[in-house]
């Protein structure tokens, strides 16, 4: 046996115990509809491939998601195999035109389970349109009326409504805040890892204070983790003496099977679900499921 094959066979046992272990676990469904908002102000923190590979990851444990992308780059929804090309109806149209929420859902072809609102670049010039088309006093609650008509209207409502934002606070980032109950922060095991987070931490308790009184920061999940690296492991060891309650166990490594899943229309969890990637990507959304059942979310 060579010297790198002992370390390889070493991680592919530990995949296998992991996997088997995944595969014993039911994930609860929610009593009521979790809404949550990935938000991180710093770019290349691995916040829409948390939205993706979450949302697909509790589909596939038969959990019901819908995904709003609220990103003009529209890359959730490239992730999610679904078409979101000018001219295609997004969510562009229901924060703009009033367009109903059920209108322009879309099939995942990630999961039968998964359904998402696309982004498409018409988005990129919303925050525009609707400062000067639209009344001031709903700017920042277009998303919310909305999503809460669409859950008041059907008989089988999403156990998890997840929102991917774009790195930066505008009016799209603020709809997203006032629309969630839940903020979940990827922060990545890197140096300047917490630049930033404290002003996002003011801007969410802004938003609790003035906008959205039932918004919770309740999960930090720990992305691009390099297990070679000293820093790596000191940033895991600082995020959790700050945040204790809300980091998850579950880490994201980086992984290159994350990397290239986005290129082929896929997540992770369907593009190679026996690798760590997809594997820490389950064991975060059971961790999320079975946390929110404890303390009653």
């Amino acid at each position: 046996m060579s010297g790198w094959d002992a370390p390889l066979l070493r991680e592919l046992g530990e995949n296998t115990r992991r996997l088997q272990a995944l595969a014993t676990q039911n994930p609860p469904k929610p009593s009521h509809t979790r809404i949550f908002t990935i938000s991180n102000q710093k770019g290349g923190v691995g916040k829409t491939t948390t939205t993706v590979n979450l949302a697909a990851a509790l589909a596939s444990k038969g959990l019901k998601v819908l995904v709003i992308d609220l990103d003009p780059q529209g890359n959730a929804s490239t992730a999610l195999g679904v078409p979101h090309q000018e001219g295609v109806k997004g969510i562009y149209e229901v924060l703009t035109e009033g367009t109903p929420i059920a209108k322009v859902i879309q099939p995942s072809t990630e999961s039968p389970n998964l359904g998402c609102i696309p982004a498409t670049i018409d988005l990129a010039g919303a925050e525009i349109e609707i400062v000067t088309q639209i009344d001031r006093d709903k700017w920042h609650n277009l998303l919310k009326t909305a999503l809460d008509e669409y859950l008041a209207t059907i008989d089988v409502k999403p156990d998890y409504v997840i929102i991917d934002c774009p790195p930066s606070l505008g009016l799209l980032t603020i709809n997203a805040f006032v629309a969630a109950r839940e903020v979940l922060i990827p922060i990545q095991c890197e140096y300047y890892a917490l630049e930033g987070l404290s002003q996002l931490l003011r801007n969410i308790d802004l938003i609790q204070k003035n906008l959205n009184p039932q918004l919770v920061l309740s999960t930090i999940l720990l992305t691009m983790f390099d297990s070679r690296t000293k820093l790596a492991s000191q940033v895991v060891a600082d995020v959790r003496e700050h945040f204790p309650s809300q980091t998850l166990t579950a880490v994201i490594p980086r992984n290159v099977r994350i990397s290239e899943a986005p290129s082929f229309g896929r997540t992770v969890i369907n593009h190679d679900p026996s690798s760590s990637g997809a594997i820490s990507y389950m064991e975060a959304a059971v961790e999320i499921a079975f946390r929110g059942a404890q303390n009653g979310r």
